[in-house]
């Protein structure tokens, strides 16, 4: 007894001092928190590149030729759009807040007939849609969606060097993760006193999430919104680079997707008197997103996502109401850590738990 009451003394004392260090750390890192996970995230999905590159170079080379694919694919496109999609986003939040917009609808309503008809079929459910309530839903979405964009890219268009510095700072992190990922990774494991299997399985959903986020949901993303832009300029809409931009984004929501923006533009040139033309855009909004939906994105995903729409939606919508437009990222990572913890809690602990709480 004599022997072991320093030596927990000691033991204590020397966890805190831990405890200390880690927070420390934690406090000297956190500015830079959404830089390191993003690094993380573009560093799983570019892995393979990197992997392929290595067969043929050695690792240092390998991984500055796949960041500079990174700042080309990533960097280049960020900085020729962010100004036009500012400007536009900008011109749709004056279009909501102005009176232009209910001057716009009103004169729509006044020359046509399709609310008094869609009216005579609401009114078998006791249901009735009037201009006013029109105006506001519209004026509301218009200016609720121009602020949300314009205040996102007017972030990065008002402060470029900070853009700049944080980018770099994200290819630097990548380009050591490249290299030395895997000693990383065997660092934190080595710390987690979690069983090695579980440490895999947590860092497994990790890589699948972000590869699901970036790869497949980011390039079914870039489909429909660059198809859903020039859909729009074809007809002559207003903002087509700002809605390609919106569909992009609405296209990671399972439940919402673009619908949101198809559906209202086809009942505007509907109300405008271009029936085809808002017939046929309820016709491409089915094909394009049914498409993308049930045969592109299950490729590229596969099985390794299990999560319901319901539950991605509200992690997406949390993650971007609490981070801006990385919550598309950090919402469902967040989940996806809850869920895979969840799992490891029924598959290992559950059962060491129960006979304690009877």
């Amino acid at each position: 007894m004599e022997d072991r009451s320093p030596r927990d003394l000691i033991l204590w004392f020397f966890l805190v001092l831990f405890l200390i260090s880690i927070l420390m750390l934690g406090w000297l890192l956190w500015p830079f928190i959404s830089v390191i996970i993003l690094a993380f995230v573009v560093t799983g999905v570019f892995n393979p590149l990197y992997a392929a590159l290595t067969k043929k170079l050695k690792p240092q080379p390998a991984s500055l030729l796949t960041c500079g694919l990174i700042f080309i694919v990533l960097f280049v496109p960020t900085l020729l759009f962010v100004g036009i999609l500012s400007k536009e986003a900008y011109d749709l939040y004056q279009l909501g807040k102005d009176a232009l917009l209910n001057d716009r609808i009103k004169s729509l309503l006044a020359e046509s007939s399709i609310l008094d008809r869609v009216n005579l079929l609401l009114a078998n459910f006791n249901f009735q849609i009037t201009g006013d309530h029109l105006n506001r839903i519209l004026s509301e979405t218009s200016t609720a969606v121009g602020l949300f964009i314009y205040r996102q890219a007017s972030a990065v268009a008002s402060n470029v060097l900070a853009f700049i510095v944080n980018f770099f700072l994200i290819l630097l992190i990548t380009y050591f993760l490249l290299i030395d990922g895997q000693k990383v990774i065997s660092f934190i494991t080595d710390l987690s006193p979690l069983p090695s299997e579980q440490d895999e399985k947590l860092i497994r959903k990790f890589k699948d999430i972000a590869g699901a986020i970036l790869v497949g949901n980011g390039l079914c993303g870039l489909i429909q919104g660059i198809s859903g832009g020039v859909v729009f300029v074809l007809f002559g809409l207003e903002s087509p680079f700002l809605w390609g931009v919106v569909m992009a984004l609405l296209a990671f929501l399972p439940i919402v997707g673009i619908g949101a923006v198809f559906i209202p533009a086809a009942a505007y040139l509907i109300l405008t008197g271009r029936i085809a033309a808002g017939v046929f855009f309820i016709v491409f909004y089915i094909i394009l997103s049914g498409g993308v939906e049930y045969i592109l994105k299950p490729k590229l995903v596969g099985s390794r996502v299990k999560m319901h729409p319901l539950l991605v939606f509200i992690a997406i919508v949390g993650g971007l109401k609490l981070f801006g437009i990385l919550g598309i990222i950090y919402g469902p990572l967040v989940v996806t850590a809850f869920l895979t913890l969840t799992d490891i809690y029924h598959a290992s602990y559950q059962k060491l738990i129960t006979p304690i709480k009877n």
